[in-house]
């Protein structure tokens, strides 16, 4: 078994405050990926250093390979204890998924995790370890394809408390709500937002709590191959199509240049989409045994716009609308976000002439520019990315 992770969270701040009291980390080893959840007490200011120092005390030590103990003992002592309360630091969990299936949760005074498996939600039994005074909950299992996990802090289950609900949004109501919008997507972008907008919903949009969502889908790797910008070298065309297509998973070209190198070595077709929606996104174009041909810089700048904005926690009702828009843009956006673990980019260096035009309304720094952000995004969203030169 050799599976991969599609994580995607949302936050909500407490209504008045410009900072999250909530910190989600998410991080990969060679052979797991870690989610990390810290919710800092209070809110605000405070609050936020709180649960940042415990995510990345938490993450530097797990990567380290520290136990549970070392990582509870080293944040009690490290993080300031409240006068009034006489409790330090914040809460957290902690989920990691291993390559080969293995699982594992620790959990100390957040909500419990909301596991989903085959239409149901499921209850893992733990085991009960006191670690310096606090009682964590320690889970140890194997994944399956599909499987979904829902961390949250605890501003999830205060929702609706003095404004729609008596008692709040039980741990109960939220493991069935999302059980129900489960089995309306398989996307851990789209889960996060609805459950974060029933959230926020509760509140009505005044959220008396920092509230956090952190979804996990377990799911098969999910290879995306883009090419874009012919070689510096025209005898290089060759070479870049062919390896381009010898891998695995989806192919994407980029530019009208490059899409005419793949039809030329290929031999096939270029058929321009006669649809064309949006007079702001150039129109897309198929060949025969591609999945994805667009236009380039100016594709891929507003395709990057649209992973900046998810990579910023942007992402609501009207970001999804534009997303699954018909529009070479949104439909790479998409690729990217919802349909990839691994990308690999093919980039030529040559230099196009066009894109030395100064009126042109960004800054392309050529295309080179828009490729290692393209290359950053990627990577803070969690995807593996590889590059290769020609």
């Amino acid at each position: 078994m050799n599976v991969s992770v599609d994580v995607a969270w949302k936050s909500l701040n407490k209504h008045g405050e410009e900072l999250c009291g909530d910190k989600v980390e998410v991080l990969k080893t060679e052979d797991s990926e870690i989610v990390i959840l810290a919710d800092g007490m209070g809110s605000g200011v405070k609050a936020n250093i709180l649960a940042t120092l415990t995510s990345k005390i938490l993450a530097t030590m797990y990567l380290e390979g520290a136990p549970i103990e070392d990582c509870v003992e080293t944040i009690a002592k490290t993080l300031p204890v409240c006068k009034v309360r006489e409790v330090a630091y914040a809460t957290f969990s902690i989920l990691q998924i291993f390559h080969n299936g293995d699982a594992y949760l620790v959990e100390f005074d957040n909500p419990s995790c909301v596991f989903v498996r085959d239409g149901k939600v499921v209850d893992y039994p733990y085991e009960e370890r006191v670690i310096e005074d606090k009682m964590i909950h320690l889970y140890r299992f194997k994944v399956q394809m599909n499987d979904c996990f829902v961390l949250m802090s605890d501003g999830v289950i205060y929702a609706g408390v003095g404004e729609l609900l008596n008692f709040g949004w039980t741990w109960e109501s939220m493991a069935e709500y999302t059980l129900k919008c489960t089995k309306e997507t398989l996307s851990a972008s789209r889960l996060a937002a609805m459950l974060s907008k029933a959230c926020d919903d509760l509140y009505g949009q005044k959220p008396g709590d920092d509230t956090t969502i952190a979804v996990t889908r377990v799911i098969e790797r999910r290879i995306v191959n883009l090419f874009t910008g012919p070689p510096t070298q025209k005898e290089d065309d060759e070479r870049v199509v062919k390896d381009f297509m010898r891998g695995e998973g989806k192919k994407v070209v980029c530019g009208g240049t490059s899409a005419n190198i793949v039809a030329r070595i290929l031999r096939k077709d270029i058929v321009t989409s006669l649809n064309y929606a949006d007079p702001n996104v150039p129109p897309t174009a198929t060949i025969e045994g591609l999945d994805l041909v667009t236009e380039g810089v100016l594709t891929l700048g507003k395709a990057l716009n649209l992973l900046r904005r998810y990579e910023q926690d942007e992402f609501d009702e009207a970001f999804f609308d534009e997303l699954d828009a018909e529009n070479g843009a949104a439909k790479l956006a998409k690729l990217m976000i919802e349909e990839c673990t691994e990308l690999n980019l093919f980039v030529g260096k040559a230099v196009n002439t066009a894109h030395q035009n100064s009126n042109l309304p960004f800054d392309l720094s050529i295309r080179m520019n828009l490729v290692d952000q393209l290359k950053e995004c990627a990577e803070h969203i969690g995807k593996n990315v590889n590059v290769r030169y020609y």
